[in-house]
C-alpha cells in the first residue's frame, strides 16, 4: 500500500525471522524516513496514472515489478529456504484483503488529494487494536481503548459523515485501511511461523496472478512516457518495503514508527506541487487526533513489551 501508519512491527530484514536485536537507531530511523518518502512517491505515482488506467492493470503493474527488489535480496543471499510455508491458505486469505485493500486505495488516490488518503490511512492501527480482540483474544487495557475510541472520533471528523457519505471516496478510503487492519492480523498469525520473505513474495504473486486474470478484459496499452512511469511505481514501492523493513531492525519500533507519519510530510509536499491540494482543515484536525492516538498505542504497547510478530508496511499497502 503505501505509506502505512505506524501499527506493529516488521520483520527484522526480508529473509529474516523476528526478533533480531537492534542496533543503529540513526539508521532506523534514516531508512524510515526514505521509507515514508519512497511510498509518497509511489502514492503519488498511482494518482498521476489513476485516471488512465483501470485500477487492477495498476495493481498488477505495481506488484510485478515489486518483486524485481525482492528478487534482488534473494540472490544476494543465495536461499530460496525463506520461502518455505506450511501455511499456504493462511498466505491465500491475507493475499485475498490485501489485494482488496490494495485496490480501494489505489482507488481513492485517483479520486482522492494524495494527502487526505494517507491521513485516512493512519487509523489502521486503531483498527488493528480493535479487531486483535475478537479475533487473536489479545487483551486491551482501558488506556489503549480509549486511545482507539477517540482515534475514531479524529477518522470521523476527516471523513465527514453526511447525506452523501456513501458516494465519498473516503469511504472507499476507509475500506481499504479496514482491510488493511484485518492484513496485519492476519500477518501476526503468519508470523509465528512465516518469514518475512515468505510473506511478501506469495503476497505479491497473488496479486499478480489475480489482477493479471482481468488483463485480457481490462488492459490500456501504455502511452509514451508512461511505461516510465508504471515500472517506477512498482519499483519505489518495492524498494520502499525493503527500507522500512529493514528500519526496524536497527531501531525499536518505539523510537521508528513515529517517523513513519513523515509520509504526510511527503505527501502534502507532492500534492501541493503537481495538484495544488491543500488538505481541509477537518483533514488536519481529524489527522491530529488520530496521529496521536496511533502514537499512544505504539508507546504503549511498546512499553508493556508486546511481541506480534511481523508489522505491517512489509506488504505493499497501495
Amino acid at each position: 500500500m503505501s505509506a502505512a501508519p505506524p501499527a506493529l512491527r516488521p520483520a527484522a530484514a526480508v529473509g529474516s525471522p523476528t526478533g533480531v536485536g537492534c542496533a543503529d537507531p540513526a539508521r532506523g530511523i534514516a531508512l524510515m524516513i526514505l521509507a515514508a518518502g519512497l511510498y509518497a512517491i509511489m502514492d503519488a505515482l498511482v494518482k498521476w496514472l489513476g485516471p488512465t488506467y483501470p485500477t487492477l492493470q495498476l495493481v498488477f503493474i505495481r506488484s510485478l515489478f515489486a518483486l524485481v527488489p525482492l528478487g534482488l535480496v534473494l540472490m544476494r543471499e543465495g536461499t530460496l529456504a525463506g520461502l518455505r510455508t506450511r501455511h499456504p491458505f493462511g498466505h491465500a486469505a491475507r493475499a485475498l484483503l490485501g489485494i482488496i485493500s490494495l485496490a480501494a486505495f489505489f482507488h481513492a488516490y485517483a479520486s482522492m488529494p494524495l494527502a487526505d488518503v494517507v491521513a485516512i490511512s493512519f487509523a489502521a492501527p486503531l483498527f488493528v487494536t480493535a479487531l486483535s480482540v475478537p479475533l487473536l483474544g489479545e487483551r486491551v487495557g482501558v488506556r489503549r481503548w480509549s486511545a482507539v475510541v477517540i482515534g475514531f472520533v479524529g477518522v470521523v471528523v476527516m471523513v465527514r459523515p453526511g447525506p452523501g457519505m456513501m458516494q465519498s471516496a473516503a469511504w472507499i478510503a476507509l475500506l481499504g485501511t479496514v482491510l488493511y487492519a484485518l492484513v496485519m492480523i492476519s500477518v501476526r498469525k503468519l508470523g509465528r511461523t512465516e518469514t518475512s520473505t515468505a510473506i511478501v513474495f506469495y503476497y505479491s504473486l497473488a496479486s499478480i496472478v489475480v489482477a493479471g486474470a482481468f488483463m485480457p478484459f481490462q488492459w490500456v496499452a501504455p502511452t509514451g512516457g508512461d511505461w516510465a512511469l508504471l515500472i517506477a511505481m512498482g519499483l519505489v514501492g518495492g524498494i520502499g518495503q525493503i527500507a522500512m523493513t529493514n528500519a526496524f531492525r536497527h531501531a525499536d519500533v518505539a523510537v521508528v514508527a513515529p517517523f513513519d507519519y513523515t509520509t504526510m510530510v511527503w505527501a502534502v509536499a507532492i500534492g501541493y506541487g503537481v495538484w495544488g491540494d491543500v488538505p481541509a482543515l477537518n483533514v488536519w484536525l481529524g489527522m491530529a487526533v488520530v496521529m496521536a492516538s496511533g502514537l499512544y498505542i505504539v508507546h504503549r504497547e511498546a512499553r508493556l513489551g508486546l511481541r506480534r510478530g511481523i508489522a505491517r508496511r512489509l506488504q505493499p499497502r497501495r
